[in-house]
């Protein structure tokens, strides 16, 4: 069992940046994806970005350009590097891994099918 934790929510105004980071409790190698997944209240969750053990990312077309998403397999931990806040991005962030499963990358972000889960950090963006 993966237990996963999120760092690095807030409330900021728009345009600010905020970095997210999600700390693993074993090799965060061992997991194929891992992702971002935000909800926003009322609203389905929604896949942000994602990224395999090579390196590889997908993004939803709403954060292109202004998230980053990035993993340190050595230190067990994913990162997320939010650009140009919108209040639409006012969300609870959530880490994800996929464990052992091996699907496309973009399954994980459009189904968002992962094996463990965080417990969410709040971002909240003010116009």
């Amino acid at each position: 069992q993966v237990q996963l934790a999120e760092s690095g929510g807030g409330s900021v105004q728009a345009g600010a940046s905020l970095t997210h980071s999600c700390a693993a409790s074993e090799s965060t190698y061992s997991s194929y994806c891992m992702g971002w997944i935000r909800q926003a209240p009322g609203q389905e969750r929604e896949g942000v970005p994602t990224i395999d053990n090579d390196g590889y990312t997908h993004y939803a077309d709403s954060v292109k350009g202004r998230f980053t998403i990035s993993r340190d397999n050595a230190e067990n931990t994913l990162f997320l590097r939010m650009n140009s806040l919108e209040p639409e991005d006012t969300a609870m962030y959530y880490c994800a891994a996929s464990g052992g499963a091996r699907r496309p990358i973009w399954w994980y972000l459009e189904k968002n099918d992962y094996a463990y889960w965080g417990q969410g950090t709040q971002v909240t963006v003010s116009s």
